[in-house]
């Protein structure tokens, strides 16, 4: 939160709930062998850093509404590596090494998949559809009956 009301002069519950999320998940890494001393800068470190990935995203203008890329895969970067950092016997470079061979693996496979179903079925829905809402489309059902959507002309 303090992270928060510091870059957008204002606090934000969504960031704040997104930090918790991003402390559990970048402990996850390590949870039974970094030394409960490290576990707060771990967490604490993983709710700042999750406030400037979301606002770096939103810039880069990519798909994350909810930012599952920040709370997951940036902070899951970050615990891994701060096994490295902080458990002795353990390698920050071994660390590294495994999150860009798991990245590069995942990146490829990923884009694989995904360039055979763009070729074949498509990946995004229709403007209509999703102007009117992919719940309609899906599903045949409004998730939130009388929510209106307000546009300012």
């Amino acid at each position: 939160m303090i992270v928060s009301w510091f870059i957008q002069s204002k606090p934000d519950l969504s960031m704040v709930l997104n930090g918790y999320l991003a402390g559990l998940v970048a402990i996850t890494a390590g949870a039974d062998v970094i030394p409960i001393k490290y576990t707060i800068f771990i967490g604490m470190f993983a709710g700042a850093l999750v406030v400037v990935a979301v606002l770096i995203i939103d810039k880069l203008r990519l798909d994350d509404p909810v930012g599952a890329v920040s709370v997951h895969l940036i902070n899951g970067i970050w615990g891994t590596l701060a096994v490295g950092i902080f458990v002795d016997g353990k390698s920050f470079v071994t660390q590294l090494l495994g999150v860009s061979v798991i990245g590069v693996a995942s990146l490829t496979c990923a884009l694989t998949i995904f360039l055979v179903l763009k070729c074949t079925c498509g990946i995004r829905v229709g403007r209509d559809e999703e102007m009117r809402g992919l719940d309609i489309g899906e599903h045949g059902m409004e998730a939130y009956s009388g929510f209106q959507i307000f546009t300012l002309q």
